[in-house]
Parts: C-alpha cells; sequence; structure tokens
C-alpha cells in the first residue's frame, strides 16, 4: 500500500513540474495562514492540487514568525523579533507541497494581480478575520464575474452569518466556546483545557473534506459555490454524548467527582488511569477491568501485603478504593521507565501503554516507522527535517511529497512569468516597487 511517494522525474528538485494525485489540474488560490486553513489546502497539495499560497512581505504569516526551529528548544507562543522567514518549522510542516508568491495587497496593482491569479484559477481559500476578504472587493459574487465556476471556501471560528460571525477566533477560544475545553480535566478542579490549538487541524480536515466535496458536485454539475466552515461547529461535533447525556439526564457536565479525569466510567475499571513513570514528567496507562487482570497485575508486582488485601480482591472494592490504589501503584510504576513498565505487564497479560511524548512518536515508535508516518524532506535553509505524513493509505492513490515549503516569495516568476504570462522586466520592476 502506498502513501508516500519519491519525487518523480518531472518535480525533481524546487523548480514546479507536472504533479500527480487525484486532484491534478485543480489550481488552488490560497490565503490560509495557520493550521485550520493551511493543513486544510496542505491535504490538497499532497494529493496533486497545485496549491499557490499567497503572502505578504510586510506582515508575515505567524507560522513564519514563531520561533520552532530545528535544533532549538523554545515555548509555543514565543515570538523571535527578528524572524528568518525561511526556518519557521510550523510553516515548513503546514506548507510542504505548496508554491509560495507575495503580493502587496496594499497597491493596486497588487490587487490586479491577485485577481489575475483567481481567474487562473479553480478554487479559493481563506481563513482571515471575517471582513478582509470583503475589504478587498473579493465577495463570492465578486469573484463569479472573474472566473464563473470557482469554489471560494471560508473558514473561521464561527462561521460568516450569526450574531458571533465577526468575532476573532484562535484554536484556544474554539476549544473553549464549543464545550472542549469545559468538559476537560480531572474530577472537582478547574478546566484544564488544552495544551495546543487542537481544533485547528481538527476543523482543517472539516474544511479539506469540504472543498472536495465542492470540486465533485461542480464536475457533475459544472457550478461552483461558496464554502462557510465553522470551526466552533466541528468542535461541538466533537461532544455529542457529553451532549445527550445532558439533554437526556438532565446531569450537569462538572460536578462532584466528575470528570472522572483519567479514570474510567463504564463500564468499571480499577486500577485505572495514568501513572508516574521513572524520569521527568514520564507516564504509564494501566487498565484492569476484571479480577483476572488483578491477579496477573499483582503477580507482576510481586504480591506485596497490601495488593493480596482482602479490600482489594474484587472490581467493587477496588472501585471504592480508588485513591489508596493508585497511590500504591504509583509507587511501583515510578520505579521504572514507561515502555519498561508497558512490556512487563502487556506480557503478563495487563493491558498498558506509555504515554508517549513528541520525541518517542517521531524516533522510537515501531508503530510508526513501519507506517512511515513521519518522512524527510529537504529544505534551502533548515536542511532534512521530519514532517508529519497524512493519516490515510491508499492502494494506489499517491501523496506525492515533491517538495519542501516555499521560501517567501520562492516561486514569483514561476507563478507571475509561466502561469500569469508576464514578461521578466515586468515582474523585476513589481519586485523593485514593492507589489512583489
Amino acid at each position: 500500500m502506498t502513501a508516500i511517494d519519491e519525487p518523480t522525474p518531472t518535480t525533481t528538485g524546487r523548480r514546479p513540474g507536472t504533479r500527480v494525485g487525484p486532484l491534478t489540474g485543480v489550481r488552488v488560490a490560497d490565503f490560509c495562514w495557520m493550521g485550520v486553513g493551511a493543513v486544510a489546502t496542505r491535504m490538497l497539495a499532497d494529493f496533486g492540487a497545485e496549491v499557490i499560497k499567497i503572502e505578504s512581505r510586510n506582515r508575515l504569516d505567524m507560522p513564519r514568525r514563531l520561533p520552532i526551529y530545528k535544533g532549538e528548544v523554545r515555548s509555543y507562543g514565543e515570538e523571535d523579533p527578528n524572524p528568518d522567514p525561511n526556518k519557521g518549522g510550523l510553516f515548513n510542516n503546514y506548507s510542504r507541497n505548496k508554491l509560495g508568491v507575495t503580493i502587496n495587497m496594499k497597491t493596486e496593482r497588487g490587487q490586479h494581480l491577485v485577481r489575475q491569479l483567481i481567474g487562473a484559477s479553480s478554487v479559493v481559500t481563506e481563513n482571515f478575520a471575517p471582513g478582509v476578504l470583503e475589504k478587498w472587493g473579493l465577495t463570492y459574487d465578486a469573484l463569479r464575474e472573474i472566473t464563473p465556476e470557482v469554489i471560494l471556501a471560508r473558514m473561521s471560528g464561527y462561521g460568516h452569518s450569526g450574531p458571533h460571525h465577526k468575532y476573532k477566533s484562535y484554536g484556544p477560544v474554539v476549544q473553549a466556546v464549543s464545550g472542549l475545553s469545559f468538559i476537560s480535566g480531572l474530577p472537582d478542579r478547574e478546566p484544564s483545557g488544552w495544551g495546543l490549538s487542537y481544533m485547528d487541524n481538527q476543523a482543517a480536515y472539516h474544511n479539506s473534506a469540504a472543498v472536495l466535496m465542492a470540486i465533485l458536485q461542480r464536475n457533475i454539475t459544472g457550478k461552483g459555490q461558496e464554502i462557510d466552515v465553522s470551526a466552533v461547529e466541528a468542535g461541538v461535533n466533537l461532544i455529542g454524548p457529553d451532549l445527550l447525556d445532558v439533554a437526556v439526564n438532565g446531569v450537569a457536565t462538572r460536578r462532584p467527582g466528575y470528570p472522572a479525569g483519567n479514570r474510567l466510567v463504564h463500564p468499571s475499571a480499577a486500577p485505572h488511569g495514568v501513572y508516574p513513570a521513572k524520569g521527568e514528567d514520564t507516564w504509564v496507562a494501566v487498565a484492569v477491568f476484571d479480577d483476572d487482570q488483578w491477579q496477573r497485575l499483582v503477580d507482576v508486582l510481586g504480591r506485596p501485603d497490601w495488593a493480596i488485601a482482602p479490600e482489594f480482591a474484587d472490581l467493587q472494592g477496588r472501585s471504592s478504593r480508588q485513591d489508596e490504589l493508585d497511590a500504591r501503584l504509583s509507587q511501583w510504576t515510578m520505579l521504572r521507565p514507561a515502555h519498561e513498565t508497558m512490556h512487563l505487564l502487556q506480557h503478563a497479560g495487563v493491558p498498558a501503554g506509555a504515554v508517549q511524548n513528541s520525541r518517542d512518536l517521531a524516533e522510537s515508535d515501531p508503530q510508526i516507522a513501519d507506517r512511515g508516518t513521519f518522512f524527510e524532506l529537504d529544505h534551502p535553509v533548515i536542511g532534512v527535517a521530519k514532517f508529519e505524513g497524512t493519516p490515510i493509505r491508499f492502494t494506489s492513490t499517491v501523496q506525492q511529497n515533491w517538495r519542501s515549503a516555499p521560501l517567501l516569495g520562492e516561486d514569483n516568476d514561476y507563478v507571475f512569468g509561466d502561469i500569469l504570462g508576464l514578461g521578466h522586466e515586468e515582474i523585476a520592476d513589481l519586485t523593485a516597487e514593492g507589489v512583489i
């Protein structure tokens, strides 16, 4: 089964060439940035679409500014005051297989160039704050005058209608508004929230699926359409069981002892949780569903007195003493590395798994390695680096990873010359004038 393919002879190097894949022939004028839009168009680019990312030299995309650099350790949100726009790992991860151009939309000539590019494209994508496209006069009706069959895919926090549609948002805001943050955390504690912009990536997959459906519909009817995806609504779709519990049973989501954190509510299991392992901030998950599994765990523990005490002999007794049980088990799990504990318990027939961090996933997980989840691409500035793949395997469809992310304005000559037909002198003049 094939998911990743070596560059074909027509796309060797960084110069664009003939693409392969089911979306070959689809050209996207891409205004997207950050994960909710950039990951969506990355999916299209992975499978053959010619995605042309439109940027500004005067206002760099946030992923270019965030200093998540290869070989350097910084906090996620710590911006570099003088960033190298081509080093950012977040941008390079989001924008592989795409072309990149720079256009100054504050100039009349720049806006004219954008309209030319839209006229040469069949899909336009954006996830700006509400009102940006309208300010430029790029409404759906205006785009249809340029190219009648155009698909306009709009991706925002709240959608482009309703009383909140003008609000700006990022992943953490979406997670809070949709209810995801509220239902996360430990019992009798405040909501813990999420450690990353989780909904940026989740909403992105809704966005790419919506574009694919619109393309399929256009292939049938010959007509384009406007797409309006709300990340908040995508988040609401992830909490269906919780909404059902509230609506049908009338129970509050947060109540004494609930959410149960890492403990399982149904079916009963004890111990069931995440326990400290040897080393800094390392953990192992253990789940015991019946008395047979408990006896297997007791044997691995060496049958200490506390574990063979009558109060822990059956599931009901263990469930009623989970605090004590967790404390006892933690004293044992913290004596050895998480993966060692995992293998010990799994060999004995006790469900267990190491809580893996990013290094575990990228460097040592045999399943991830076998599936080829991460792959390497060379980059003119950062060199060879690993990138995350697409979690899909086809028997014949190819994910063609022909190039790492574009340098800032790297494809200006190709897009404005080869695609739009501008001459070398005109491109040079536009560059000198700061239009591109």
